[in-house]
């Protein structure tokens, strides 16, 4: 008798009904914002941007090819946000690895080993998006050194001290905060280090407000407070290198996207959020003691 092996990926179910929605919204999700920037240069993002806006490479509004240098700008500006966490893993070797929790297309992680020439390992819950990445890999050439895996980022398939860096890109409001700051100090070699890009509502302002709770629902997901972040850090000996306010730097990239035709209808959300206190956008980047 002949035996058959399957080739097909091993896709681990969702460990809670939760992480279940999460990935159904991710596999489902079809705006066309994220590959429209995407396909400027075919580094594929799903975060926002930072920076001021290069209103001299856009042109006049009135021009035939505005739409298109829009979307270019956008994408510069997202790929800034993507290089300014790179900026602060640190000194990275050739040898090291690399963790993307919540890899989404994979656009990040490229940007990495572009730059640090090292193995680049992501994760997501979304088997759409591990193909897209992987796929695009392919196609770079770089499959053996970049890779998307289908898995939850609070039980990552990495050995204890394995990476010499890692990071959440806007995907940290899908977990516990404590449980994911757990999973990063254990996959991280000590003097290793932890960056976070995301938005987070503001102590001071009280609770979240109707904004941060548009947003909640908009994407299905619970943004946590600084304050939060701070402490599943302290608790987890990660030890804050530098936290970085970033709302100002990304108020641009949102009042910019609200005049597109990539409008997804929660730009209203972030720009107010942004501008009455209540939502900040921050980096906060943290070495493993």
């Amino acid at each position: 008798m002949t035996s058959t092996v399957s080739t097909t990926p091993f896709i681990p179910a969702p460990a809670t009904p939760y992480q279940g929605d999460i990935a159904r919204y991710w596999n489902e999700e079809a705006r066309p914002v994220n590959l429209r920037l995407g396909d400027v240069d075919g580094l594929y993002h799903h975060h926002y941007g930072i920076g001021a806006v290069d209103h001299a490479a856009l042109g006049d509004t009135a021009d035939s090819e505005y739409e298109k240098k829009l979307v270019a700008e956008l994408h510069r500006l997202e790929s800034a946000q993507a290089e300014l966490l790179l900026d602060h893993l640190g000194a990275i070797g050739r040898d090291d690895m690399l963790v993307d929790a919540g890899c989404g297309r994979g656009g990040s992680m490229v940007m990495a080993h572009q730059r640090f020439g090292c193995k680049v390992e992501g994760v997501t819950l979304s088997a759409k998006q591990a193909d897209f990445g992987n796929n695009r890999a392919r196609e770079l050439g770089i499959e053996e050194s970049v890779r998307s895996r289908v898995c939850n980022m609070l039980d990552m398939p990495f050995e204890t001290g394995q990476a010499a860096g890692s990071w959440n890109n806007e995907s940290s409001m899908y977990v516990d905060l404590h449980d994911l700051m757990a999973e990063h100090s254990r996959v991280l070699a000590v003097g290793g280090r932890y960056v976070t890009i995301t938005g987070c509502w503001n102590p001071r302002y009280g609770q979240p407000s109707k904004w941060v709770s548009q947003i909640n629902a908009h994407f299905e997901c619970n943004i946590h407070s600084r304050r939060e972040y701070l402490r599943a850090m302290a608790d987890n000996r990660l030890v804050p290198q530098a936290v970085i306010d970033l709302t100002p730097d990304t108020l641009p990239y949102w009042e910019l996207r609200a005049t597109s035709s990539l409008v997804t209808g929660i730009e209203e959300a972030f720009i107010e959020s942004y501008r009455d206190g209540s939502f900040q956008y921050v980096l906060i980047a943290a070495d493993r003691v």
